[in-house]
Parts: C-alpha cells; structure tokens; sequence
C-alpha cells in the first residue's frame, strides 16, 4: 500500500496556490463549498488553475492536479435528461481545459448509483480521473455500489463512511476499503480535521480531503446574499494537515 495522499478542495486560485505550496497531491475545485457542498466552478476558475498549474510543472515542480466538481446545482443526486446533459457537457468542457479529472455523483430515485448516467459521465470524461463523491454516503448498500462503481471505470470514491463527519464513519471506511480491495480508491472526506488523519490512515484509505476552510464575513447587501461572507482557504490548517499525515504511515507499512 502506498502513502495515502491529501487532496484540499479549493474555490479560487489563492486555494490552489495554498495546496500547491503545502504539497497536497490533488485540489478539488468547485464552486460555492460551504453553502452548497460544492458546485460546478466557472470556466474562467478552471482556466486559471490550469495555467498555474503549468506554470509551476515548467519550473520542474510537482504541482497538484486540478479535479473538477461536476455539480449543477444544489439538492439531491438524482438528475433528469437535461440536468445530465449539461453535466456531459460540463465534463467535457473540463477536460477539453485541462482538467486532470472530474467529480460526479449521481443516484436514482430508489437510492442506487445511476449507471446509465455515470456511464455517459466516465466516457465523455475521455480517459482521465473520475472520483464519485460523498453521494456515495446516500445510498443504502455502499458496499454494492462499490462494485458498480468499479464496473464503470471509477477511479476513486470520496466518502464519509455514510456519517456526517467522516471520523464518526471511520468503521465503515475501513469496511469500504476491505470490499472494494483496491478495485476502486476510497478517499475520506467530510468533516475531516488535521486531528482525525491518524485515524483514518489506520483505516486503510488512499487519500484524505478536506476545504481547510477559513470564513471570511463580507456584507453582499440585499441582492448579494447579506452578510453570509463566503470561506478561503486556510493555510494553517493546510500546514496542520499535512504534517499529520506526516506522522502516519499506512497500515501495512
């Protein structure tokens, strides 16, 4: 088993330079974290995080690799003809900009992985990265699901363990990780602090995320959302985090 490695989810260049610098493997880019759990990001947003991204593999860095968070709007992952169109189109659009990989998740109505739409999602994605994110943690059986992910060519899947923060699913990780037996990457996510990494390591999963969010409070008026502010992301807990998984080995080591 290799060392399990950190991906940050990031909303703005800033991020994906606080992540580059701290030597996170991956960023998740998305748009609206915090209000929404992520949404699809701006073409422009991509645009720019490629650009540094080359900038710095031009001076023989490592950079992280832009993952793109396919997500058309808020609510549930069960999506009609349309809304999957335009994730297709998305997917592509991101990878046509250079995108590394991209970030779906879609179910249906009784609760199962959508395998007609994840198999459209996996080939316009043309051969890169797909993760499945935490619509994983929605589903009855995640264990089933595991195998139909793998069956459609699904690189990893972000989850919790079906938990609210993923340190309270750590047991289920752990299971997750002993059905899908490498056949799909499981990667904790939700919740996660620098305090909890130890212990999901210990679980056996290949990588552990987290925004690292810091709230900033920013007054948008009436027609700007009020005072809801918006959250970057925060070095020091970047830093913190990084140096926990540091002081963890996996499990086999």
């Amino acid at each position: 088993m290799s060392r399990p490695v950190l991906e940050i989810a990031v909303q703005d260049l800033a991020g994906f330079c606080v992540a580059a610098d701290a030597g996170a493997v991956r960023v998740e880019l998305c748009a609206a974290l915090a209000a929404t759990g992520g949404l699809t990001p701006s073409a422009g947003l991509l645009a720019a995080l490629v650009a540094e991204r080359d900038a710095r593999a031009a001076t023989g860095a490592t950079p992280p690799g832009v993952h793109v968070l396919v997500r058309p709007r808020p609510g549930s992952f069960v999506y009609d003809a349309d809304e999957l169109d335009v994730q297709v189109r998305d997917v592509r659009a991101a990878v046509d900009a250079g995108a590394d990989g991209v970030v779906v998740g879609v179910l249906t109505a009784d609760g199962h992985v959508d395998t007609a739409a994840l198999t459209a999602l996996v080939e316009a994605a043309a051969g890169r990265d797909v993760t499945f994110h935490r619509a994983v943690d929605a589903v009855e059986d995640p264990f089933a699901e595991l195998d139909a992910l793998a069956t459609a060519g699904v690189t990893r899947v972000l989850s919790s363990g079906g938990a609210d923060r993923s340190i309270d699913g750590v047991r289920r990780l752990a299971a997750m990780v002993e059905h899908t037996a490498g056949a799909v990457q499981v990667m904790a996510g939700g919740g996660v602090r620098p305090v909890d990494i130890g212990a999901l390591v210990a679980a056996g999963v290949d990588a552990v995320h987290l925004s690292a969010g810091r709230p900033v409070t920013d007054d948008g008026g009436p027609g700007g959302g009020g005072t809801a502010g918006y959250t970057v992301t925060d070095p020091a807990v970047v830093a913190d985090a990084v140096a926990a998984l540091a002081r963890v080995q996996p499990t086999d080591a």
